[in-house]
């Protein structure tokens, strides 16, 4: 991959669409359970964040849910920038919605805790450890997947009134996609898009991101393997990229245009689907992102 070739690395991870069934139940998982402040309400569109938008929940009542196997959203990964507030945050799911926790792991680069909401699209609450502890070999980051006790961690970092509040600063650190191949996805997301790959499992996982980072997005096939092109369904509407600049965004869609791929541009957001149809939208950022 040529310099000219690789995404600018200020580029980061925006807010995830999320088409829904029930628009107040998913609204108040999000609000009540994670934290976030509704920021705008527009008849069947909700936008929820804390200082810009993090997750966008679209009423979609005539979708139905995706088959199993199908391609699509894994998972969205909020960051905390505290582990206080992130055990705030899992003490307030963990509370209002019992039945939802999925899991809990030390990636080594990052602590997480794993939830799936009312409509079964999956969730990530984390904190990252600082970058100066992260182990590199060349390009690639060290990650693992060790047991993390919740009931530990919510002991040792949550003090004072549990409250689902939140600090401006959480973010879409990340996402993970659901998809049929990983060299399908390597070509689409690093040679093209140009993501640096920072981690890889074989057949079964890739990671990419912008300015090492651990990683902005992950694509997997875990529950996906072989899957084709995405039907109108529940679930994962869109996943927006921010590069920092107009020229970033210039430079990206020539790199599409020139392999081909459809586009739709509406002068501020160029908007184009990955080989599995999920939906990606990049432009401009408008909100800074955490270092």
């Amino acid at each position: 991959m040529s310099p000219d070739d690789v995404i600018s690395a200020g580029t980061n991870v925006g807010a995830v669409t999320l088409k829904v069934a029930d628009l107040d139940a998913m609204t108040a998982f999000y609000r009540d359970g994670v934290g976030l402040a509704v920021l705008s309400q527009n008849g069947d569109r909700v936008v929820l964040g804390s200082g810009g938008p993090s997750v966008v929940l679209e009423h979609s009542p005539l979708l139905k849910h995706a088959p199993d196997g199908a391609a699509g959203l894994f998972h969205t990964a909020l960051l905390f920038e505290t582990q206080a507030d992130l055990a705030r945050a899992l003490h307030s799911v963990a509370t209002k919605y019992p039945r939802s926790f999925t899991g809990s792991a030390d990636h080594l680069v990052s602590e997480a805790l794993y939830f799936d909401d009312p409509e079964g699209n999956g969730v990530e609450l984390y904190w990252d450890r600082p970058r100066s502890t992260w182990r590199w070999d060349g390009s690639r980051v060290t990650m693992d997947t060790k047991y993390l006790d919740p009931n530990v961690f919510l002991h040792t970092h949550l003090s004072g009134v549990a409250s689902a509040q939140v600090l401006s600063s959480t973010t879409v650190g990340h996402v993970h996609l659901k998809v049929g191949d990983v060299p399908t996805a390597r070509k689409f997301y690093s040679d093209i898009l140009g993501f640096e790959v920072t981690a890889e499992f074989g057949s079964q996982a890739l990671f990419v991101a912008a300015g090492g980072y651990h990683h902005h997005l992950g694509m997997n096939t875990w529950q996906s393997r072989g899957a084709r092109d995405r039907s109108p369904a529940l679930g994962l509407g869109e996943v927006a990229i921010q590069v920092p600049t107009p020229d970033d965004l210039g430079a990206l869609r020539e790199r599409l245009v020139a392999e081909r791929i459809s586009i739709r541009d509406d002068g501020r957001t160029i908007s184009f689907d990955d080989p599995w149809k999920n939906e990606i939208s990049a432009s401009v950022a408008e909100y800074p992102a955490i270092e």
